[in-house]
């Protein structure tokens, strides 16, 4: 059975100018459900995250901050929310879904999670709407609890995962694979152990086969037992952020080619959404739902 962490928390409504990119999550867990892509029964709310999992991964100091909302407001604007007790708590259950999904995949090959992938989390501070890095999160727990020797994270977003290249730049069990817009958010990147950075404009034909010559190659060169992947759809053409023309058929193919890649080497693998912000939140919600679909159609 295809396990999805989401939770109502997920939707939390923030003060008007910062709703928009809250809203996509009820409306994928709504739509999946209504189409009879999943039942009630795929889905489970995740409880909040043990602090000791959150320190292992994020500077003691910065989540004590954050956690009390003392954090600067310099970093409250590179972050882009404004902080609550109930947006922090929100993230702290978005990360233990990653980390629950885990299980999950390592049972029945995939699992996912309807939020999540906030990759802009550094570890001694949030940005970009990202105030702790799931993904590295979930990945130091399957290492620390002995369930994953090395890890592969395949970061589809338009966006660089910053966040996460700096967490596990001294970290050689866990690779790092970003493709992502080059003339884009963040203006700084980061070192990923591999970056492919994107011309603005490209569109189907030449994102695809960058992926297809790359995935299988990094499976082969690393080894990797278990993958996380980031399945932004920020590279559509229509969103206004991303800069690149995929359209959603390329999108729903690089979500296959994952997932069958990923099978191929028989390896789990956790999904988190990442990013998508399109004017038209139908288009956003579309794509995201494509990758569930992707997933009950290869592995159910």
């Amino acid at each position: 059975m295809l396990r999805i962490a989401f939770c109502p928390i997920y939707s939390h409504p923030l003060p008007e100018g910062h709703r928009f990119p809250m809203i996509k999550y009820e409306l994928i867990h709504e739509q999946l459900i209504y189409e009879g892509t999943c039942t009630p029964d795929n889905f489970f709310c995740p409880d909040e995250l043990d602090e000791k999992w959150i320190t292992d991964i994020h500077d003691a100091t910065y989540w004590e901050d954050l956690k009390h909302q003392r954090l600067s407001p310099r970093m409250v604007r590179r972050i882009g929310f404004p902080l609550s007790e109930q947006l922090v708590k929100r993230e702290i259950i978005i990360a233990q879904g990653t980390v629950d999904c885990c299980g999950y995949a390592r049972q029945y090959g995939v699992a996912m999670n309807v939020a999540g992938g906030t990759h802009h989390a550094y570890a001694d501070k949030g940005e970009g709407f990202c105030l702790l890095n799931d993904v590295a999160i979930a990945s130091n727990y399957l290492l620390k609890q002995g369930l994953a020797q090395r890890i592969l994270i395949i970061d589809l977003d338009v966006h660089q995962g910053n966040g996460t290249a700096a967490i596990f730049q001294q970290e050689p069990r866990v690779f790092t694979f970003s493709m992502h817009g080059k003339d884009n958010y963040p203006l700084h990147k980061e070192q990923s152990d591999l970056d492919i950075p994107l011309p603005t404009g490209t569109g189907d034909e030449e994102y695809l086969a960058v992926l297809r010559q790359t995935l299988p190659r990094l499976f082969e060169e690393h080894q990797p037992d278990f993958a996380f992947y980031i399945s932004g759809v920020d590279i559509l053409g229509t969103d206004k952020l991303g800069h690149l023309k995929v359209s959603p058929d390329g999108c729903r193919q690089r979500d296959e080619f994952v997932f069958t890649t990923c099978q191929q080497y028989d390896i789990p693998v956790v999904v988190s959404m990442g990013g998508g912000y399109s004017p038209r939140i139908s288009h956003i919600v579309e794509g995201h739902c494509n990758t569930f679909r992707a997933a009950q159609k290869l592995y159910f």
